[in-house]
Formats: C-alpha cells, structure tokens, sequence
C-alpha cells in the first residue's frame, strides 16, 4: 500500500484485540485498539481513521449502538462489524445500519486482510471519481478545483491553501451543515481547541472573499459547525 491506512478496532477480548492489532500491524496497517465502547468514542474525537473495526458484543455498549455513536462524530467512516453472533437478523441488522461488511468468529486473519483491502481499493475509487469535480459553482464565484482558484465574474481572488481547503469542503456541502470534526479533521487533520479557534478567524476570511455576493453567507449553526448557504 502506498498509503498508511489508520483502523480503529474495537474489540474487548484482550487475546483477540492484540492478535488482530499485531497481525494488521505486520501487514501496513497504523492501528488503534479501543478495549469497549466508551473508549473508542474518544479515539474517535482526536483522531482521522480510514475504517473502523467493531466487535458486537462490547461490555459497555454493543457494536450496533456504538456504530451510530461513531456516525454522529463522522459520518463518512466506513465500519466493518465482527460477531460471535451468527443470527440472519444480526446480519441484516449491521448492514441496515450502514456496515460495508460482516464477519463471523472466529476470525480468519488472512480472510479480514483481503476484505479490508477491497474495501479500501472500493472507498478510493469512489474518492477519485468524486475528485474529478473540476470547479463548484458558488453563486456568482466559481471555486476552480484545476487551478485553486477562486474567481468573482472572472477576476480571481487570491486564497491561502487553508482558506481554499476550507472554501472547497463547504463549496462540496453548499446549503449542508459541516461539523467542527467534519471540517477540523479534513482541512486541519486534527480535531482540538487550538484549530478550532484558527477555523473561525479563515471563515472570518472567507466571509470577506464572498462578500461581493449578497445571496451567499456562511452561517455558524451554534456548537454544530458551519454551512456555506445560498440563497434562491
């Protein structure tokens, strides 16, 4: 892989935790284990994973729950659940809950490489394809994805790297809430207090940049995040 994938596995089975954390490890793989629910909530805060590993059956909270936990925090992570539990409705349950994949114990190591890596070739592609998205259209400003430009009627408007990052994310989700996570983790890579306080002064620039547009605000929703809003 020419990427460091980050997994967070979700296992409370000390043996099984550690075999999975090593043997992913040894494979190319950056692993976070969290031992129950509680705990990978928190990871999931601070840090960027590409996919998240849940067993079900946790002691705190089962996988199912936790998985929405996880989706409220992130909404684009992908979820692979692992279960002792062989029932057709458990199974049917996780996908309907959003799982891109189920596997039953005991795991087979090898079996969970393979399908993790498809999974991740899928999720890459799909990125790609949604890459080629050459310019967004945002009012009477286009956001030119080629160059990394912002233009108003055909005059550029010069943006830092931050500010055009930013501008792009909410461009992508024009009249959608972003979230601090959502947006701290993309454009900043981490989610913490220091870049929370640097995310308000760029919207405050980004404000100024689109101010020649009267349809067009970016409005904070209280303690939720931003949206990038336009008017009809």
């Amino acid at each position: 892989m020419d990427k460091t994938y980050k997994l967070l596995l979700v296992e409370d089975d000390n043996a099984l935790g550690y075999l999975l954390s090593e043997y992913l490890g040894m494979k190319g793989f950056s692993i976070t284990w969290a031992k129950d629910a509680a705990e990978a909530q928190v990871k999931t805060k601070t840090n960027v994973f590409d996919l998240a590993i849940l067993d079900v059956m946790l002691p705190d909270m089962d996988g199912f729950e936790l998985s929405q936990k996880i989706k409220s925090l992130n909404p684009e992570l992908p979820f692979i659940f692992l279960t002792a539990r062989s029932l057709k409705i458990d199974v049917l349950k996780g996908f309907s809950l959003g799982a891109v994949d189920y596997l039953k114990k005991p795991i087979d190591e090898e079996e969970l490489v393979v399908r993790i890596n498809a999974l991740l070739s899928r999720l890459v592609a799909d990125q790609e394809q949604e890459a080629h998205v050459s310019q967004y259209e945002i009012g009477e400003y286009v956001l030119n994805m080629d160059n990394f430009e912002l233009s108003f009627k055909g005059q550029p408007i010069k943006l830092t790297g931050k500010e055009f990052d930013l501008l792009a994310l909410l461009a992508k989700n024009k009249n959608q809430l972003c979230t601090h996570k959502e947006i701290l983790t993309t454009v900043w890579d981490k989610n913490d207090y220091f870049n929370k306080k640097s995310l308000n002064v760029f919207i405050s620039h980004l404000r100024k940049h689109l101010g020649q547009d009267p349809k067009l605000s970016i409005v904070n929703v209280s303690r939720r995040g931003f949206m990038l809003r336009e008017e009809d």
